[in-house]
């Protein structure tokens, strides 16, 4: 673990709001949201209101009625993030990407180029500021997540630098929920035992937080309670999994509901799957009740899929045990798929008819292989006659568009 004080994570502020701000300078200074049915970003004075993202735009407005929806230039965020990241790698070849507006760097090399690790970060705003027009804050920090920490403090448009000799006094006086996991139903748990600041968490005991949140989220949090983090910087790392999310808004937990939806989100992933010959073995489903509680499960095949309609139907099944399992939950908000242990370089295996019930879902089967052959025609279609020229028609008629598709790509993990 470093001793000084060379990890930087920086963040472009309020993202794509400050975007359309700079498109359209009439915007500036006044509350704006990206979205329509659902907003997908606020400005910094539509924040002020209570506005957020993944919120229904009718609630949205009820809580500032002078909010004005724009419907967003999906284009000119890919170029721009895409422009602020170069200009971090125009200073250090450490650069780990963690999304379209935030990436980490480790400028510990560097130093004798470019000065210590803040003019860097000084620089760094300077130049995004200058030659792209966008605020970006830049937290300074010996380890990933406390940097991650200090880009945070620093927001709006700020740099914050924390000294490794006085971190712990820094860190242990912020809330909890600045935390790299600890969203809002692990921030109410934590709670319930008086817990509200980071310092109030690193004197909690170890067995107290294995029982509340279990043993990993438990362990981890009180190591980053005490700023134990050794996590390096990977620069090209090969991804480990492929997901793609929806926030729906306020939808009955229904089938014509979340199929569809569903449906869209492995079509996505299973076309990513397909363009790298990337299959995975485990897939996971997360859903997101309008209490904003949140319940994950997953299941480990026994053969890597890359198939849409065999991803989307497990994804169905896990969607459906976590319905059964929390009978009273009666609206949903946002619906999640992910693959994980993605397989190198594999080739499809035949496997022989045995009248199973599952063979229907298993790659190598007849039907199997009949699905994953629609859908390289599918991919096929759409790398030449982009991807609206073709696709799933319970997806084209029942889908809600409240959130773009351009959107969902970009929130989308890259493999």
């Amino acid at each position: 673990m470093a001793t000084t004080a060379t990890i930087l994570h920086a963040d472009l502020d309020a993202f794509y709001a400050s975007v359309e701000q700079l498109l359209d300078p009439s915007l500036r200074g006044k509350p704006i949201a990206v979205g329509g049915g659902v907003v997908l970003a606020a400005s910094y004075e539509a924040k002020a209101f209570g506005v957020r993202g993944g919120m229904p735009g009718r609630q949205a407005r009820e809580l500032c009625p002078q909010l004005i929806f724009v419907s967003g230039h999906f284009r000119e965020y890919q170029r721009l993030g895409d422009a602020a990241i170069k200009v971090i790698g125009d200073f250090t070849p450490l650069v780990e990407r963690i999304s379209i507006d935030e990436a980490f760097a480790d400028v510990a090399g560097c130093t004798h180029l470019f000065g210590a690790p803040a003019e860097i970060a000084r620089a760094i705003r300077q130049r995004v500021r200058a030659e792209l027009g966008l605020p970006i804050s830049v937290g300074v920090a010996r380890t990933k997540h406390l940097a991650k920490i200090a880009s945070q403090v620093a927001k709006p448009d700020g740099l914050m630098v924390v000294d490794p000799d006085t971190e712990l006094k820094f860190l242990h006086r912020l809330p909890v929920e600045l935390m790299w996991g600890v969203g809002p139903v692990t921030k109410v748990r934590l709670a319930e035992i008086g817990v509200l600041t980071i310092g109030q968490l690193s004197k909690t005991p170890g067995w107290s937080l294995e029982r509340l949140l279990g043993h990993a989220a438990g362990e981890k949090l009180a190591a980053l309670a005490w700023n134990r983090d050794r996590r390096e910087i990977k620069a090209h790392r090969r991804a480990r999994s492929a997901g793609a999310q929806s926030a729906i808004g306020r939808k009955p937990a229904e089938e014509q509901v979340f199929r569809p939806t569903l449906l869209h989100l492995a079509d996505r992933i299973g076309t990513r799957l397909r363009a790298k010959s990337r299959p995975g073995r485990t897939v996971t489903v997360r859903v997101r009740f309008a209490n904003l509680n949140s319940v994950t499960r997953s299941v480990t095949l026994d053969a890597p899929i890359s198939a849409t309609v065999i991803l989307a139907e497990i994804a169905e099944d896990l969607v459906r045990a976590i319905l059964a399992e929390h009978p009273d939950e009666r609206t949903i908000s946002l619906l999640a798929i992910s693959v994980s242990h993605l397989e190198e370089n594999w080739d499809l295996e035949l496997e022989l008819p045995l009248g199973l019930q599952d063979e229907r879902r298993c790659p190598g089967t007849k039907i199997g292989m009949a699905r994953w052959a629609a859908d390289r025609a599918v991919d096929k279609i759409r790398d030449r006659f982009g991807w609206d020229a073709i696709g799933y028609g319970s997806v084209a008629l029942g889908i809600s568009r409240s959130v773009p598709d351009e959107f969902r790509e970009l929130a989308e993990k890259d493999l």
